[in-house]
């Protein structure tokens, strides 16, 4: 299919571009100082472990062992004496048993610590590896075992006009699990677990909430320039499809462009692929993965049209690529794209188009002495959109748009210059537009062509925990407006 051409195409040129410089410098673990570090120090607490354990069935045998049986010589000694020996011994006995229970005891406790420490490590600094989020890359630092890290965040929502009959809304917008397990130095499972809305049951005020999977890889660390990712995979695209934790971002909900209008979030899709850092700075990610299901498309987005590994179709695949360079700390620039078919040879209006589907993206950042800029940009292209819009009763889009700038400043230092916590105040322009070109016979569908503007503050007590207010000011036309909003909320992650 011509799915299966565009995918395989995208990938067989990845491959001819990465393969060569990874080939060429081979780094093996046991050239990697802290990977032998890291087997020295586990051998090290093995071997405590062992020295505990045996001093403890050391002291369970002694406690254990009994008087051995009078001689006859003893017993000939007067009974004066004997007495006063067995008084002796009776007294001396509690302090010996209470001295061995504590010992016993307290080798105890250090073998389960130690226990402890192999299986599940010691908090270490959250900094994000791979493009993940820092919770979602605690797996990566942990020398064995088991991981466990996470996210949440809380939202208030107060409409100030155009409400239509919306109401003002408190939710539990997501907790978050992540939960990761090191196999070996070069094979791990990582995975999210989103609780989404509090509850799964229906409500009076709202429908049910979900419980997802939102990723779950198995990474195969092979070397630094080339290494294996299967599973469900998040699409590595934009800032915050894969970096999607909140004291990470700025403002109460993620911008609309990277929210669901442009570029799908949380968008999650299963296959496999390649990552990796082929020179200083540069790291890429390349992945072969399940596709969209054009059903899902509507006039204001494309984000319905994810599958999300839940019995997805699989007529169809897709490709994606990307690509970020950091010519120095805290400035990132870089660009990714995705492309498939996402008919999934499914009927639209009596035909099976293949509906050709290309979304791209270019991103850049620079954080520098409290001073934060982003700004990204997203298209998406839609082939045969007449077909998919004639059968989905809606105009679709072939052509959309987005945009977005920010910028924010810690002012905390001029105020206590010795404080460790963050005062942000921010401002974002943003503009998207999903219907920017529609198929020949069909009419616009008013209220998509979107200007928004969001001012806000970002508070931190702590680098995980942070405390959000912003107001959104949206332009929509006066055909369709939208109400503005101001919005609070709290995020955290651990």
């Amino acid at each position: 299919m011509r799915s299966v051409a565009h995918a395989s195409l995208a990938l067989t040129l990845c491959a001819v571009v990465l393969l060569p410089s990874v080939a060429a410098r081979p780094v093996r673990a046991e050239d990697d100082p802290r990977i032998r570090a890291y087997e020295q120090e586990l051998e090290r607490m093995q071997h405590q472990m062992d020295e505990l354990r045996s001093k403890l069935q050391a002291l369970e045998k002694e406690r254990g062992m009994k008087p051995k049986a009078e001689t006859s010589s003893a017993a000939a000694k007067p009974a004066a004496a004997a007495a006063a020996a067995a008084e002796a011994a009776g007294a001396a006995a509690p302090a010996s048993t209470a001295e061995q229970d504590r010992k016993i005891d307290v080798l105890a406790h250090e073998v389960e610590s130690l226990k402890s420490k192999i299986v599940l490590p010691e908090g270490k600094e959250l900094k994000s590896v791979y493009g993940f989020g820092p919770a979602a890359s605690k797996i990566y630092q942990v020398d064995r075992g088991l991981s466990i890290g996470g996210y949440g965040e809380l939202t208030y929502e107060n409409l100030v006009k155009d409400q239509h009959g919306e109401k003002d809304r408190f939710d539990l917008e997501r907790f978050v699990l992540y939960t990761g397990y090191k196999f070996s130095d070069r094979i791990l499972l990582n995975s999210e677990i989103e609780f989404e809305h509090a509850t799964t049951e229906e409500t009076k005020s709202s429908d049910d909430g979900a419980v997802s999977v939102e990723f779950a890889n198995l990474d195969f660390l092979l070397w630094k320039a080339l290494n294996v990712r299967a599973g469900l995979l998040l699409v590595p695209m934009g800032f915050l499809n894969e970096m999607h934790e909140p004291p990470f971002y700025y403002g109460v909900f993620r911008p609309e462009v990277e929210r669901e209008k442009i570029i799908p979030s949380t968008w999650a899709e299963g296959g496999f692929g390649f990552f990796g850092t082929l020179a200083p700075g540069l790291d890429y990610r390349a992945y072969l993965l399940t596709s969209l299901n054009a059903k899902g498309f509507a006039p204001d987005g494309i984000g319905e049209a994810r599958q999300k590994g839940k019995k997805a179709f699989a007529d169809d695949f897709s490709g994606t690529v990307r690509l970020d360079y950091t010519p120095f700390p805290g400035a990132t620039v870089g660009a990714s794209f995705w492309a498939g078919d996402s008919g999934q040879n499914q009927t639209f209006d009596g035909r099976k188009p293949d509906v050709f589907t290309l979304i791209w993206e270019a991103h850049a950042q620079l954080n520098y002495r409290g001073f934060h800029f982003r700004t990204l940009g997203a298209f998406d292209d839609i082939s045969d959109a007449a077909i998919v819009s004639r059968d989905l009763g809606e105009t679709i889009a072939e052509h959309s748009f987005g945009y977005y700038a920010e910028v924010a400043y810690n002012v905390l230092p001029w105020i206590v210059p010795s404080s460790d916590q963050a005062f942000e105040p921010f401002f974002r322009y943003e503009i998207y537009d999903t219907q920017d070109g529609v198929p020949k016979g069909f009419a616009r569908v008013p209220g998509n062509d979107v200007k928004l503007y969001t001012v806000g503050a970002s508070y931190r007590p702590h680098s995980q925990v942070v405390l959000k207010v912003e107001y959104r000011d949206f332009h929509a036309g006066t055909k369709q407006p939208i109400a503005d909003e101001v919005n609070v909320g709290a995020g955290f992650v651990f």
